[in-house]
């Protein structure tokens, strides 16, 4: 019997390797993996939701301060200019948002009925993308009825797997709140 000068055989894996193939945790490991990324991606999407229903909430507070300080006379009697109003709703804006991304639209209305309360189109300049709508400020007459909206421009980043609350073409999110009030009379 001949015996033949043989190569002993070549091992594609290394040991670590091979031992982990035949450990039968393994499987836990496999299944985890699978599972990490769509759990991850879905805590993402409601931390990400969560924040805006939170910043909507804030804006909301806001939008019912402004209509106070019209209700109450106090926008009329003093006078305030349309960057007087929003220096005044600015300091009822929480701290997480900024004055910058804010929109005052106040509009005074013949009823209930006619008092525009839709969100508006938002148009953006082309050269720098800034918003580029003229907003009035028609705070009315004593008894009138005005309608106070707030828009503010939140910056959503596209979640995992293409989620994103965005609702404009530049990827933010417009948060719209309005207030509704028929002003005190005043003297």
């Amino acid at each position: 019997m001949r015996l033949e000068n043989r190569q002993p055989e070549r091992r594609w894996w290394p040991e670590s390797v091979r031992t982990f193939r035949r450990d039968a945790r393994a499987a836990t490991v496999v299944e985890f993996a699978l599972v990490i990324a769509p759990l991850i991606a879905l805590l993402l999407a409601i931390l990400e939701t969560s924040l805006v229903y939170f910043s909507q909430e804030g804006l909301e507070t806001t939008a019912e301060a402004a209509g106070r300080l019209v209700m109450t006379g106090q926008a009329q009697s003093a006078g305030w200019s349309a960057s007087q109003f929003q220096t005044q709703v600015c300091n009822t804006l929480p701290p997480y948002m900024s004055c910058s991304q804010l929109m005052i639209d106040v509009q005074s209305s013949s009823s209930f009925n006619n008092a525009n309360i839709g969100m508006p189109t938002i148009t953006y300049n082309s050269n720098n993308g800034a918003v580029s709508n003229a907003w009035q400020y028609n705070v009315g007459a004593a008894g009138a009825i005005v309608v106070v909206r707030l828009m503010y421009i939140w910056p959503v980043p596209t979640g995992p797997l293409g989620f994103s609350l965005a609702n404009t073409s530049n990827g933010r999110r417009v948060l719209m709140a309005t207030s509704v009030t028929k002003t005190e009379p005043y003297s």
